[in-house]
């Protein structure tokens, strides 16, 4: 089975959805770049440009990957975790969420290859994350009586960029 069998979305969840694929796939590139730039800086034995690429990826996950993670836990998790189909998922993406924290301290204090290999490695873990949040979580929540994702993301840059979902008039 691919993701949740759900109902036809209204617009303003499909909406909320669209904004935060379109979110993830943005921090995705973000990521991948970064990752990238580290790997290939330590892959020449520039040791100038892998101490940029590696406070760059670091400062880009404490500063845009840790906040969105909070925040998810704050406004999707605890809904979704409440819901039957939601437990056994929030708790195994909960744990995805202290993965990806361990690995940034060790990439804090990392250097050459193995500050390469914490940057590729947080980088695919994210990927896997994002996909289950993707096909799994959301649909769960737009889907789910008595729940919104539309509500649960309004106004929550973090989550989904400076794209706003949605304004009521």
């Amino acid at each position: 089975m691919n993701g949740v069998a759900q109902e036809p979305l209204d617009g303003a969840e499909e909406s909320a959805r669209t904004a935060m694929r379109h979110h993830h796939g943005q921090m995705m590139h973000r990521l991948k770049s970064l990752s990238a730039a580290l790997g290939r800086a330590v892959a020449a034995g520039d040791t100038v440009a892998e101490h940029e690429a590696h406070a760059v990826l670091v400062e880009w996950c404490e500063t845009e990957l840790v906040p969105h993670a909070l925040a998810e836990e704050e406004k999707l998790y605890g809904p979704a975790a409440g819901l039957p189909e939601g437990g056994l998922l929030v708790e195994g993406m909960l744990e995805e969420h202290r993965v990806l924290t361990g690995l940034l301290e060790e990439l804090r204090g990392a250097g050459g290859v193995a500050a390469a290999v914490l940057g590729g490695s947080i980088e695919r873990i994210f990927a896997l994350h994002v996909d289950k949040e993707d096909r799994l979580l959301l649909p769960l929540l737009a889907a789910a009586p008595g729940l919104s994702l539309a509500e649960s993301v309004e106004d929550l840059e973090s989550l989904v960029g400076a794209a706003h979902v949605r304004h009521e008039p």
